[in-house]
């Protein structure tokens, strides 16, 4: 078991370390919630300094899912596994046939899917020890593949919610920071400026930033800048925990909308946006939109569900940003208080007892 006495967070149901020396596998799975049903969340697989760190990120990834699972409507709990990428050279389908099995010893309380550093092959490579995996070649028809694309939809929907809300505007002619060309990123970029959206983008890889500066006229900045840049709109489309007391200091959008998990370092920093007048949609309702996809796959719904599901998540961002109105809270919070409510409201009924048959 992975010690968890120095996270500051609503406590997982298990966090079990994942290791094979041999195949080159050390990680961590959290499963947060299964209240709702199986806990779903994607298999990150990132560099990080110690062990500490690394099932820190997992706990609070795994929390997330549990509210992102819960507020999008899925039959699922929360749960996340977060892999350390090794040194040097390595076999990566060999490391991820391993973590497979560890995938598997859960029976199903867990399942996986891709997120940041991960692929459909390596999910491919995971499914040969276990069937508890979404995110895989998609079958002609059926839903299924890189989530990306659904995710960055969702993204796009709510980002025009927000920029009514608080704009009282279209998304034509706005400039949108767009931190990070990774899977997501580059959708949104694409679906931005086919809306007249201009972009401003930071992307370390200055051969892809190039190729977008290309295509969609976009405004190529030092990843450091990318906050300070004087936008409309704000898109974390990288890591999370961009957004701390420093950086919300620096930053000049007004709206803070994007694909990357866990964008607040602290709850805390949701207040200090509500101080700074920057409205904030969290992440974990915009960003669902891959998550809707990986249930339906591992569900069996077909396609066109998890098209009408993505499309209402600008709906669910205004219902979440009209009881933070009525409530006096920051939408991060109130989000959070929805979403603990659906995970409650859930438990209850599964303890209720049995009615009386007369």
């Amino acid at each position: 078991m992975v010690h968890l006495a120095f996270l500051n967070a609503h406590p997982p149901e298990q966090c079990v370390a994942v290791e094979d020396e041999a195949a080159g596998l050390s990680g961590v799975i959290v499963i947060h919630s299964t209240a709702l049903g199986p806990a779903a969340g994607g298999c990150r697989f990132w560099d990080y300094p110690d062990k500490e760190a690394l099932a820190v990120d997992a706990v609070r990834l795994a929390e997330s899912m549990s509210y992102k699972n819960a507020l999008a409507g899925l039959p699922l709990g929360g749960g996340k596994a977060v892999l350390r990428r090794p040194a040097g050279n390595f076999d990566r389908r060999r490391l991820f046939e391993a973590f497979g099995r560890a995938v598997e010893r859960h029976d199903g309380a867990y399942v996986t899917a891709e997120d940041v550093g991960t692929t459909m092959a390596d999910m491919d490579a995971v499914g040969a020890s276990t069937r508890h995996v979404a995110g895989r070649r998609a079958a002609r028809g059926k839903p299924g593949g890189d989530p990306s694309p659904w995710t960055a939809r969702g993204v796009f929907n709510a980002m025009k919610v927000a920029a009514d809300h608080r704009l009282g505007s279209s998304l034509a002619g706005l400039t949108v920071a767009v931190q990070g060309l990774g899977s997501v990123g580059s959708a949104l970029c694409a679906l931005l400026h086919e809306a007249g959206a201009r972009l401003v983008i930071a992307e370390p890889r200055a051969g892809v930033a190039a190729t977008f500066a290309r295509h969609y006229g976009a405004t190529v900045v030092p990843a450091d800048r990318i906050m300070a840049v004087q936008a409309d709109i704000f898109a974390p489309c990288a890591l999370g925990g961009v957004l701390d007391a420093r950086t919300i200091e620096r930053l000049r959008a007004t709206i803070v909308c994007g694909g990357a998990n866990t964008v607040l370092a602290t709850p805390e920093d949701g207040d200090r946006l509500v101080d700074k007048g920057v409205l904030y949609a969290p992440d974990y309702v915009v960003n669902a939109g891959g998550m809707i996809s990986v249930a339906a796959e591992y569900l069996g719904w077909r396609s066109e569900e998890v098209r009408q599901r993505v499309d209402a998540i600008g709906a669910r961002l205004a219902s979440v940003l009209d009881l933070a109105a009525a409530g006096g809270l920051p939408p991060g919070r109130a989000a959070d208080r929805l979403a603990r409510e659906t995970i409650a409201a859930s438990t209850n009924a599964r303890h209720a007892p049995l009615p009386r048959v007369a």
